[in-house]
């Protein structure tokens, strides 16, 4: 089946061009959820292009008869960022105008909403498909009253008017993934939401980070947060419900680079969460191996970055994934003290114990300058998912 493709304009450049983006819409012969799927946000960050880019070749060489529901995929979402440059190097990871992270900028229904438990308390005599419909058009309408001050005379930043563009595509989607990468280098894993953690296993990745706590305004956070505080509102009605929404982000690989590795990761996970979602009906999908796949989860607050406690150039770094034990010495830093002392090689060893996940690209290091990340302490496996991890 051939998809239906949506141009939009993103920005006007002072020159007069327009950057715009794109949009391909798989649609099912049968009604059922929609999935949106995006790649790109942060311009180094290129691996999910090439998943789209062979999921979008995948679901061409279906029929709309095994589609349920509609697929929407949206690589090179951020055209601004991927065409950032510093000389040989990809930044796209803040917008160069204002400094604002592209994956902050997002408007969250959760941080405005007054009345989610007064909603919830009028709810609890209805179906949980009634209630989800109710909320959905409640934060729709709420979204849609930006327009106002985008197309105000006045006008709004730049980075208003994109966040309104993306997300007017997302917001009605049951199943949102945002593809992303290290900025980096770093191991294949996702961010997943309390309550979520089974449908975590059908990515098929071995870690991922238990959000416990926000950054805040990321995409995923954006779409997600709203439906986690009414189902809090509603447990407390004596209502517990667990709607069929979800937001995730994959982190695949390494920035500036498409790793076959991460980019097969990527596509087979996906795959198979829709198909276990219900949304492709595929020969040998859901893989068998979805029921016992062991996922370890890490609480976000058990990550520990290292930054460079002198100037130096970095020597002797263990290699992503390495499991490291208190003391181990994870790099050395070449210091040229000029105290009229002769370079100093000083270890740096690990605070606790854990694993290596994600390492800095740059081997020249200014004091304060990003080393590695660590999960620290031992992986916290969810009991009720794979108890024998």
């Amino acid at each position: 089946m051939l998809p239906i493709i949506e141009t939009i304009p993103i920005v006007q450049l002072a020159s007069g061009d327009r950057l715009f983006i794109q949009v391909y819409k798989f649609l099912g012969d049968n009604p059922g959820p929609k999935a949106y799927i995006q790649s790109n946000l942060h311009g180094a960050e290129i691996v999910g292009n090439a998943v789209i880019h062979q999921l979008i070749e995948f679901l061409q060489r279906l029929d709309a008869s095994q589609i349920t529901g509609e697929i929407w995929l949206v690589p090179v979402c951020n055209p601004l960022g991927i065409n950032q440059r510093s000389q040989h190097f990809s930044s796209g990871r803040y917008h160069s105008y204002d400094g604002k992270d592209w994956n902050r900028i997002f408007w969250d229904y959760e941080k405005e909403a007054t009345d989610i438990s007064q909603f919830a308390e009028s709810q609890v005599n209805l179906s949980p498909e009634e209630i989800q419909d109710n909320y959905r058009e409640i934060i729709l309408k709420k979204f849609h009253q930006l327009q106002t001050d985008i197309n105000a005379a006045s006008g709004v930043p730049f980075v208003e008017q994109y966040r309104y563009q993306l997300q007017s595509l997302s917001l009605d989607a049951n199943y949102v993934i945002d593809c992303h990468s290290s900025t980096n280098q770093g191991l294949d894993y996702l961010y997943c939401f309390n309550s979520r953690e089974e449908s975590a296993k059908a990515f098929l990745l071995d870690y991922a980070i238990l959000m416990n706590e926000y950054d805040g305004d990321a995409f995923d956070e954006a779409g997600m947060k709203p439906w986690l505080a009414l189902e809090k509102s509603l447990a407390k009605q004596g209502k517990p419900i667990q709607f069929d929404v979800e937001s995730w982000t994959l982190e695949l690989g390494t920035g500036m680079q498409m790793k076959p590795e991460s980019v097969a990761k990527g596509v087979r996970g996906i795959q198979n969460y829709l198909a276990q979602k219900g949304m492709l009906d595929i020969p040998g999908f859901p893989l068998p191996e979805t029921a016992s796949h062991c996922v370890i989860f890490i609480l976000k607050e058990r990550i520990r970055k290292y930054y460079a406690t002198a100037g130096g150039m970095i020597q002797n770094r263990l290699p992503l994934g390495t499991v490291v034990q208190k003391g181990d010495c994870l790099y050395q830093l070449l210091s040229f003290d000029k105290t009229e002392k002769l370079p100093n090689l000083i270890d740096i060893p690990a605070v606790e114990p854990g694993l290596i996940f994600d390492v800095g690209t740059n081997y020249s290091a200014n004091q304060g300058d990003y080393i590695l990340s660590i999960f620290q302490g031992e992986p916290k496996n969810v009991g009720k998912i794979n108890p024998d991890c």
